[in-house]
């Protein structure tokens, strides 16, 4: 399988915020849509910053 974690990283730490990502789109707005198979979705107002895709995670950072 070749889903990942999405995080928010808050305070130097890694916080769940969705599982088993499929989708990611970003969005006009400036966030991004976040599908996991399930077809669960999310919309986070963030930048990414990183993807890691070896250890299937997705870590994005709150605007300040």
């Amino acid at each position: 399988m070749c889903e990942a974690s999405a995080y928010i990283l808050r305070d130097d730490q890694e916080e769940l915020i969705l599982k088993s990502v499929d989708v990611l789109e970003p969005q006009d707005t400036g966030g991004f849509l976040l599908v996991d198979i399930f077809g669960n979705q999310k919309t986070i107002k963030a930048k990414l910053k990183r993807m890691n895709l070896v250890e299937h995670k997705i870590i994005f950072e709150e605007y300040l």
